[in-house]
């Protein structure tokens, strides 16, 4: 009898094979030997990795008070948690795997955390006199963390209008960047007008060509910050898109895109030209499925096959190419917010934010 052969696989196959692991596989690999770790260690398997895993973008559900409910289109519902922040915090901004948690007993107090790889930084107190505070619930009103897989770094955005105590809010615009870089914040003031901010578009935050991009309330424009500059501007809205619909602002592979919900239609709209501000409506999708849902349904995250939406008791996924809906997520108690209070897109990285 011949003995067994044993089949070796070249260094770039098991890269491959690796760079598609979830991130607990990926690191139980490592300690299988010295070779495997050094692989999986190394910058450029890293990147490549990083670069595969934004393309799978998720949901991230707030279900307790550090417990999280991760929603994936290929693996289902698990659980993850950020505990390890030993802090009570609530997420305000999520872009390429790293969170900003803002701390609920703590007011001014931020993170950056990573919950894949379970490691935060406390970001220190930027320098605003304890007498100003940003209008009207004391703390930011846009929050946004841009995240350069390339270079590795990451920029964290706290902007609002400020009052003094006693005082009416004043006209000008506050924003607060932090730098990972240099580590240290930096404060400009610009003259902007009360666009006015929801919940839901107070969350959702797009960072597309080196700039934070924010639905205004008014669903007429797209506030945009470009962190390279540190400049405001605007960009309009299709005007084939009319009024009286829901819009909402999400990211569709590197690109700005906006998802407009009506009664029985879902137009997803993508800007094809950044600079030129020129929209295309790349999908129509019948609502006539979830006829009784609509009303109570957004918009939190998509792929490119796939859109994810939140509702208010139930998570769903809608697959672009096989026009099927499915529930991925639901609760089973009497939760007193809608799941679209605390649902946030995701994707797994194992960027550090140190």
């Amino acid at each position: 009898m011949d003995p067994p052969q044993t089949t070796y696989f070249a260094d770039d196959i098991i890269l491959e094979i690796l760079a598609r692991l979830p991130i607990k596989s990926l690191f139980r690999t490592k300690c299988v030997c010295k070779l495997w770790y050094k692989l999986a260690s190394h910058k450029s398997f890293i990147h490549a990795y990083n670069q595969l895993s934004v393309k799978n973008v998720m949901v991230l559900v707030e279900s307790s008070t550090s417990s999280l409910i991760l929603i994936d289109n290929k693996r289902g519902v698990s659980e993850v948690s950020l505990d390890f922040i030993k802090d009570r915090v609530k997420i305000r901004a999520s872009c390429n795997g790293l969170l900003c948690c803002s701390s609920v007993p703590d007011k001014g107090v931020y993170y950056v955390c990573n919950p894949m790889t379970r490691e935060f930084k406390l970001l220190p107190r930027s320098r605003e006199r304890p007498v100003t505070r940003f209008y009207p619930d004391g703390e930011a009103t846009l929050v946004g963390v841009s995240c350069d897989l390339l270079r590795n770094r990451y920029d964290v955005v706290l902007a609002g209008y400020h009052r003094m105590f006693g005082h009416r809010p004043e006209g000008k615009l506050i924003c607060s960047v932090f730098d990972s870089e240099s580590k240290k914040w930096r404060k400009y003031v610009s003259d902007q007008d009360d666009h006015g901010f929801t919940h839901m578009n107070r969350n959702q935050v797009a960072f597309v060509n080196g700039s934070l991009h924010w639905m205004t309330q008014s669903f007429a424009y797209i506030l945009v910050l470009d962190l390279n500059l540190d400049v405001w501007r605007r960009i309009l809205l299709p005007d084939e898109m009319g009024s009286g619909n829901r819009v909402y602002l999400l990211e569709l592979d590197g690109k700005v895109s906006v998802i407009q919900i009506s009664s029985i239609w879902m137009n997803i709209w993508v800007l094809k030209d950044y600079n030129k501000g020129q929209w295309d409506m790349i999908d129509r999708v019948s609502l006539r499925c979830i006829r009784g849902m609509v009303p109570g349904v957004f918009p939190i995250s998509q792929g490119g096959d796939y859109v994810f939406l939140a509702g208010h008791k139930q998570v769903l996924v809608y697959q672009r190419k096989t026009r099927i809906w499915k529930e991925m997520y639901s609760v089973k108690n009497n939760s007193a917010m809608p799941l679209w209070f605390s649902a946030h897109s995701f994707c797994g990285t194992i960027l550090s934010c140190h």
